[in-house]
């Protein structure tokens, strides 16, 4: 799917599938874009740790049971796991099931540089390139600046809203 070539750039951008052995590393990288969120509840450390451990399970379960994991990858940047990529594809789609980087790698251009790459191929193949973003998540800013656009309707009561790059849509300046 996606090639060395489509990841050039600094810092160096490789993917390799996932394997049983980045159980730890995967969850990681979950309680990493959930921690912010719970502080405000003021649990425990442990009870946190907990909760999110869980979540992560519970995810994990789903998207093995649901999804076509042949295109789940782990991210790594300059040789280091940086975060993960699950991409499926569907019946006249790309779908990213999840996106994540850890925080040390956030704001590098890495999730542009996925994001590109992926629609390069969704483009190749005449296909849209859907993603599922939470309501609120700052991420829906780069996006749009790569071209999605909600294709729900604005002000429905939902937690994630459907985003999708369709062919032959140009990447947006913001």
């Amino acid at each position: 799917m996606i090639g060395p070539a489509d990841l050039a750039g600094t810092p160096a951008l490789a993917l390799r599938p996932v394997t049983p052995a980045d159980v730890g590393f995967l969850d990681h990288v979950y309680a990493s874009t959930r921690t912010a969120e719970l502080a405000p509840l003021g649990w425990p450390p442990a009870e946190v740790e907990a909760f999110l451990a869980q979540q992560a399970r519970a995810q994990r379960q789903h998207y093995w049971q649901q999804c076509d994991t042949t295109q789940f990858h782990v991210v790594e940047a300059d040789g280091e796991a940086a975060g993960r990529l699950f991409v499926e594809a569907l019946a006249g789609e790309l779908r990213i099931v999840d996106i994540a980087l850890l925080p040390a790698w956030r704001g590098k251009g890495i999730g542009s540089r996925l994001l590109a790459a992926l629609a390069a191929v969704a483009e190749r193949d005449g296909l849209p390139l859907r993603i599922h973003v939470e309501a609120g998540n700052p991420a829906q800013r780069l996006y749009q600046r790569m071209g999605f656009r909600f294709t729900d309707a604005p002000g429905q009561p939902v937690v994630y809203r459907l985003m999708e790059r369709p062919p032959g849509c140009p990447r947006h300046a913001a």
